[in-house]
């Protein structure tokens, strides 16, 4: 690797790290390590996704950044249960908790293997 593109995969490498850790938090109760992780990821992304442009790593700043997209929505569409239903509403929270963690660990995954993700 290039001295850019290592930055850009060690760049890439702490951004899975913080989307773990608030994966992980989504996902176990009581361990919530906050909104600022994963806003301090997010930031990461954006400031460095249009340098990874037109490189393997471009994937995979645009899939952490869809992970992050489609979980929030998918929350804010399924809020309404916990004010109506509250065991529905954790039970959807927990399914998309766990799906946002397997997007985390098949990125890192790819990450690891030095190549792009597909279907992102």
């Amino acid at each position: 690797m290039n001295p850019q593109e290592q930055s850009l995969y060690n760049v890439s490498l702490v951004s899975y790290v913080l989307h773990a850790i608030v994966a992980i938090g989504a996902v176990l109760p009581g361990f919530q390590p906050g909104v600022v992780l994963l806003l301090i990821a997010i930031v990461i992304d954006l400031v460095k996704r249009g340098d990874a442009q037109g490189s393997w790593l471009e994937s995979h700043f645009r899939w952490r950044l869809r992970s992050v997209l489609f979980a929030g929505l998918a929350y804010l569409l399924t809020s309404w249960m916990w004010f109506l239903l509250i065991v529905p509403g954790w039970i959807a929270w927990f399914c998309i908790s766990l799906w946002f963690l397997y997007r985390i660990v098949v990125g890192w995954s790819a990450l690891q293997g030095r190549r792009p993700i597909s279907n992102t």
